[in-house]
């Protein structure tokens, strides 16, 4: 793979290495449909590979893993340059987001959007490092998210979104955002390697609409 990535550098113009460079230090404006989000206290956007030392480790903690269901544990400093990296290439879910500090840049964790088979769900999720909990970022960065796919994509009727039972914190995010409770089910672990119990929760378009004022999220 390395020499293949060699081999099409070199047979680039001069003026496409320019145009390169400048790509991979904004790769967020090759996802036209997904954003810059920006609300009171945070900035989302694409993940950078400027982000790898705080993603790893902020996401190597048992905490963290074993309520996200696709995340590994131990989370290594390769995991997360895999993980920017199958971003930027879009294969992980339809948008990921990397949560910042709007007042330094400083890398808090992450949020997307999946969408479902059907054309007219999708999905979202999140995670945030735990020095960053408990400080009302998750709803901030969730209500961005939120409003961003109501406000962008016509075709969307409904969001769903997922906890795990034990997850109080998650459930109270999830609350808060005008979500509706649809029934429990079992979910895969990757850092547990079994299934777990979770809940499914789900925000249809008329109901946000009557939930606007919830912030001023841009």
């Amino acid at each position: 793979m390395q020499g293949e990535l060699l081999r099409a550098d070199q047979s680039r113009s001069p003026r496409e290495d320019q145009r390169s460079s400048i790509e991979r230090l904004r790769p967020e404006r090759l996802r036209t449909d997904c954003p810059v989000l920006l609300s009171e206290r945070l900035v989302m956007r694409a993940p950078h590979e400027e982000d790898i030392d705080a993603l790893a480790h902020l996401a190597n903690n048992a905490k963290v893993a074993t309520m996200v269901s696709r995340m590994p544990h131990p989370y290594t400093a390769n995991d997360a340059a895999d993980f920017v990296w199958r971003t930027r290439n879009g294969e992980i879910g339809k948008c990921v987001y990397a949560i910042t500090k709007a007042e330094n840049g400083a890398f808090i964790g992450c949020c997307g959007v999946e969408p479902h088979t059907d054309g007219k769900t999708v999905e979202i999720g999140y995670w945030l490092g735990e020095p960053y909990w408990n400080q009302g970022y998750t709803t901030e960065a969730c209500h961005a998210l939120v409003d961003m796919v109501f406000r962008t994509r016509q075709d969307v009727d409904q969001i769903d979104a997922r906890c795990r039972v034990m997850n109080v914190a998650s459930r109270r995010v999830i609350q808060k955002c005008g979500f509706q409770f649809q029934g429990s089910g079992l979910a895969a672990s990757l850092a547990l390697g079994s299934n777990v119990p979770v809940e499914w929760y789900r925000l249809d378009r008329k109901t946000w609409m009557s939930l606007r004022s919830w912030g001023n999220i841009a």
